[in-house]
């Protein structure tokens, strides 16, 4: 299922991941270890999950890791809505900005990629139904 042609979400995934490293970086300089690494772990598994999404053995195994991508992302807005709401936190506003981005393009491969498996199971449903009946009429 790989495709090595641009992929918009895995490039801005991958992006979001590296600038989150860069400021959880910050926040452990600033003594903040228990929130820089739980935003380090939700964040980076989005891109993780996306990237994997690529490799799926089915539609269903895909549409599956990109839900698991997008409660990852959920996790990440939450604790970026922690850190803008500490008053003793730096804050990049960006990062909600870039993971909302994230968010929507998700949101719309999920919605449309259960779409096209939807109409697959009807497919495979009308014609093993046609098969059936073509099958009692050979009787």
């Amino acid at each position: 299922m790989r495709n090595d042609k641009d992929n918009v979400i895995v490039t801005k995934t991958i992006d979001f991941s590296v600038t989150v490293i860069a400021y959880c970086e910050a926040l452990e300089q600033d003594r903040k270890y228990v929130i820089a690494r739980q935003l380090l772990r939700s964040a980076t598994s989005i891109g993780a999950n996306v990237f994997e999404a690529q490799n799926a053995e089915s539609k269903a195994d895909f549409i599956h890791k990109m839900k698991i991508a997008a409660k990852e992302a959920s996790e990440t807005l939450y604790w970026l809505i922690l850190c803008e709401r500490s008053e003793s936190y730096k804050y990049n506003p960006k990062l909600k900005e870039d993971l909302d981005e994230i968010l929507r393009i998700l949101s719309k491969i999920i919605a449309s990629s259960k779409g096209r498996i939807s109409g697959f199971i009807w497919s495979v449903l009308v014609a093993f139904s046609n098969f059936q009946i073509l099958k009692l009429t050979h009787l």
